[in-house]
This record gives C-alpha cells, sequence and structure tokens, in this order.
C-alpha cells in the first residue's frame, strides 16, 4: 500500500474511517459521524487533554467527522481540511445546520438577540461557516450561535477578488502554532485562510501548500521580478508578498502578523540555515 500522510489519513493501528478500506490495516473500520462545530475556534490536538498540541482549528460550522468518542473527546477528521487528531466534545454538536454563509470580514459578534447592546454570545472569525435564520432589520441569525451584522456574512459561493487583501486584513494577530482564526494563527493558517475567503480551498500546513501550488501555479523562484501575491516557501514556513518588496506572515520571531521587507525577512530565515525553497504566482 501506498504510504499515506497520517496527518490528513483518518488511521490508526487499532482503529480506522471505513472510507480507508483496501487503503490501510487496523484492527476495525467504523462509518465516520458527522458533528459540527459550535465555537468560535475548536482547537484539534495531538492528543485528548486540554493541554494536548493545537495542529489545526475547526471554526464554527466545520464538520468533523468523528470515529471514537473518549472521557468527553473526539478523535476524527476535519472535513475541511482533512486534518486528523481530537476535538472536546463540547464544542461539537451532532445536530448539523447545513452552511449557506460565511463571515466575510476579520472577525464580527453574535449577538444573543438582534440589538447590538445585547450580550454576545461568541466572537466568529473569517470564513467561519454560519446557516442563516430570521432576518430583524441590519441583522441575521446564524442558527446556533446567536444574531450577526447582515453586512459581515456573505454566501458562502462569493468570494473575495483579492487574497493578498485578505491577508492584509491580519496584520498584527497573534501568533499562534496551529491556529486559523482571526485572535491568533499561524504561517499556514494565515495563507489557508487568505485563499479560502477567496474561493480557493487549501492544506493545512505549508509543505502541504506548496505541493498543491507548484501543481497549479506558476514556479517563479528562480526569477529576479516580484509582484503582490507571490508566495514563497522555505521549509517548515509560509509567507505572502505584498508588493515586489515586502512580505506578510505569520511568524513566531515577532509572534504576530508582521509586514516587513522581504529581503530581510530571506536573510534573517536563510541565517538559521533555511533558504527560500520555492515561490509561486497565480496564474
Amino acid at each position: 500500500m501506498s504510504q499515506l500522510d497520517p496527518r490528513i489519513t483518518a488511521a490508526r493501528p487499532d482503529l480506522a474511517s471505513s472510507e480507508l478500506k483496501g487503503r490501510v490495516e487496523a484492527d476495525h473500520f467504523v462509518d465516520p459521524v458527522e458533528y459540527q462545530a459550535i465555537v468560535p475556534a475548536a482547537p484539534i490536538r495531538r492528543s485528548p487533554e486540554p493541554n494536548g498540541a493545537m495542529d489545526d482549528q475547526l471554526l464554527a460550522g466545520d464538520l468533523f467527522a468523528v470515529l471514537e468518542t473518549r472521557d468527553g473527546w473526539a478523535w476524527g477528521q476535519a472535513r475541511s481540511d482533512g486534518y486528523v487528531g481530537w476535538v472536546d466534545l463540547a464544542g461539537l454538536s451532532r445536530e448539523i445546520h447545513p452552511v449557506d454563509h460565511r463571515i466575510a470580514v476579520l472577525r464580527t459578534y453574535a449577538f444573543s438577540e438582534p440589538n447590538i447592546k445585547t450580550a454576545p454570545n461568541h466572537l466568529l472569525s473569517l470564513n467561519a461557516g454560519i446557516a442563516t435564520g430570521r432576518r430583524d432589520g441590519r441583522f441575521v441569525e446564524a442558527i446556533g450561535l446567536g444574531w450577526v451584522i447582515a453586512a459581515h456574512v456573505a454566501p458562502r459561493g462569493e468570494t473575495a477578488s483579492d487574497f493578498v487583501a485578505v491577508a492584509e486584513a491580519f496584520l498584527g494577530a497573534p501568533y499562534l502554532w496551529g491556529g486559523k482564526e482571526s485572535l491568533g494563527l499561524d504561517c499556514s493558517g494565515l495563507v489557508q485562510m487568505a485563499l479560502q475567503a477567496a474561493g480557493q480551498d487549501m492544506p493545512r500546513d505549508a509543505d502541504q501548500q506548496e505541493a498543491l501550488l507548484k501543481a497549479r501555479w506558476r514556479d517563479v523562484t528562480g526569477e529576479a521580478e516580484r509582484q503582490r501575491g507571490d508566495v514563497v516557501f522555505w521549509p517548515g514556513h509560509v509567507g505572502i508578498l505584498t508588493d515586489s518588496e515586502h512580505l506578510l506572515h505569520a511568524n513566531a520571531s515577532s509572534m504576530d502578523v508582521t509586514l516587513e521587507p522581504f529581503a530581510a525577512a530571506a536573510a534573517r530565515i536563510r541565517a538559521a540555515e533555511n533558504p527560500v525553497r520555492a515561490i509561486y504566482r497565480p496564474v
């Protein structure tokens, strides 16, 4: 059998998804049960414990295919980007509300009532999915979450025209390993969220993104000219050029999403024995 990426393969020696029969070996195969994220961001952890390392997040509305539940935790796979891990069951619901809109601004409150003076239930981030219900003035009901400003949501199929502008909106957001919400995200989370808002589904990690863009975009690694929208990859890191000279990236050096001269960033990362590996441009 071919080697499968364990990050996105819902299989362990003792248990695997029935969707993988014939592709992996496991003691037991089970049918996945769909759950839906009902919190702004639910961590996907490596182990079923609150301090387990976080590798990814489910945003509100995301589906999670559950294969096992244990002591208040669910082991399974995110339907959005395929990541496998453990999620606290408190952030999931068996009741599925089909998503028809997404949050189209960096972040917005879901209020308890259609009134800005009422208590907010949640703070939702860009690309969180909602099932819309009733309308009341400038508000639309996000079923199961609260009431959001209608101008802050967009139909699921309506996308941003400039993924770089989406990424720029995250400037100053804190760096958080495994994060992809507006309150904290990492380098690949930034790229994933920006491109997702522009209608391009992206895998979670930088190496996975590099492999996908290599197949879809133009390789400009050896070209002297740089331009807005070029995506730059290092081993374990990724950023976006906002023009020919500046790089936007979430990084652990400044611990936030920062904009800096590309030459300075490349030199600093090269000094850590990580030269630029590839640069890809949209076609």
